[in-house]
């Protein structure tokens, strides 16, 4: 089990980083909607990362010749999926498993999803139910609800579906199922979550549109998909955890160049706007997502009262909790109870990590209260969490740290030890 050490920060920083991770979501689905069109697919800057390498391999298992340089990817796909002689190993990410389970589910064939141990945890009733409702053949443990989860693919009917939850996973999965359902589907969400399968997809020419009653409507697919010419944009979630770090340093400052500005994206930035962080965005062109640079810097840090648009801030929270408990007053988080069901259950995850910190908090069913003022010097345990380790490295930069179990980081941020490094 490797363990990272983070000793404190005597300086003030002031840099530019241009070599966070690629996008871990939008890398996904690079892949994976490669697979809808006949032609080469060229992506550039995909996340060489194990989960996104995973999905990589499970999309030549399914038939399609990869070329890979580095972070270049050129993917060329059958004119039919195959039915793979082997279980398609997901690793530890929910976003693989869950969207494949749409993508499949109309596939002549037979496929094994499954994951690491942390995966294999999590629940899966929440895309397998609505998937097996119009039509599809999907079963694992748990009555069907933890991976391995077994497809044999099916017709699917079409569907006018209202999702009790605001997941972008379960309405990419709903999405990429309606691609190869017998008409027009819709599926409609209470509060907008991440809408990168919406936007790639109609990049590609797919007839998806929201109507006046706030459902999305897709018709299926009668001809391939254009092939993706993308180049694959910052992950602004894996670079918020050094936006924090300027903002809890003081007299310290970071650009980030080249990272997607999607407003779905970007919501932990603006509650740090709010909290009293000076924050500033420089947009760039691009014809699948908006691009561009932010700047954050230093200021006094005040409490916050964060209970909308959660369903943006699921993998920032972490780290915001950093900055909630350096703040002047009190922050709290609610509405949140997605969080328990990540990689960790994060509520948990984050306030047992607090409490060893000496920080003061309240823990609720779907979220937690944090009165701000210091963070003390600790031995913290990851759970397998990526964002639980890469948030409580940066707690270290103010007082030292040593965090466990941090071999989970290179799932989504093989270099986030490097960049951290350089703000010494």
């Amino acid at each position: 089990m490797e363990t990272l050490n983070i000793e404190k920060i005597n300086k003030p920083f002031n840099i530019i980083i241009d070599n966070i991770s690629s996008d871990k979501s939008i890398s996904h689905r690079c892949a994976m909607f490669s697979l809808f069109s006949n032609k080469t697919s060229y992506i550039k800057n995909y996340l060489t990362a194990e989960d996104t390498l995973n999905t990589l391999s499970i999309v030549e298992q399914l038939g399609a010749t990869i070329k890979r340089d580095g972070s270049y990817v050129e993917i060329t796909p059958t004119n039919e999926l195959l039915e793979p002689d082997d279980v398609l190993d997901c690793g530890n990410s929910g976003t693989a498993i869950r969207l494949f389970c749409g993508l499949l589910a109309s596939i002549n064939g037979a496929f094994t999803l499954s994951g690491d141990k942390y995966l294999r945890a999590r629940p899966m009733k929440r895309v397998a139910q609505p998937l097996r409702d119009i039509g599809a053949n999907i079963d694992g443990r748990d009555k069907g609800n933890k991976a391995p989860l077994f497809i044999r693919g099916n017709k699917l009917k079409a569907f006018k579906y209202q999702s009790p939850i605001n997941s972008a996973q379960v309405k990419s999965a709903m999405i990429l199922a309606a691609l190869k359902a017998e008409d027009i589907c819709k599926y409609k969400e209470e509060e907008l979550t991440r809408d990168h399968t919406e936007r790639m997809l109609k990049g590609m020419g797919a007839d998806i549109f929201t109507d006046k009653e706030g459902f999305i409507n897709i018709k299926p697919l009668s001809s391939h998909l254009k092939p993706l010419n993308i180049t694959v944009p910052t992950d602004p979630s894996s670079a918020f955890f050094f936006a924090v770090a300027a903002a809890i340093n003081e007299g310290s400052k970071v650009t980030i160049k080249n990272v997607t500005l999607n407003p779905t994206r970007i919501e932990a930035y603006k509650i740090l706007e709010r909290m009293g962080v000076k924050v500033q965005y420089i947009e760039k062109e691009n014809i699948y997502e908006p691009i561009g640079d932010i700047i954050v810097e230093h200021n006094q840090l005040n409490g916050v009262d964060v209970n909308e648009n959660i369903s943006w801030l699921i993998d920032e929270l972490p780290a915001l909790s950093i900055a909630m408990s350096l703040a002047k007053g009190t922050s709290k988080v609610s509405n949140a109870h997605e969080l328990r069901v990540k990689e960790s259950d994060r509520i948990s995850s984050v306030v047992e990590n607090l409490k060893l910190c000496g920080v003061n908090y309240k823990e609720f069913e779907d979220g937690y209260e944090i009165t701000g003022g210091k963070i003390n010097k600790a031995t913290i345990n990851s759970y397998g969490d990526h964002r639980i380790a890469m948030s409580f490295a940066i707690a270290g930069t103010i007082c030292d740290m040593q965090i466990e179990d941090t071999q989970c980081i290179q799932t989504s941020f093989p270099n986030f030890k490097d960049i951290l490094n350089t703000l010494y």
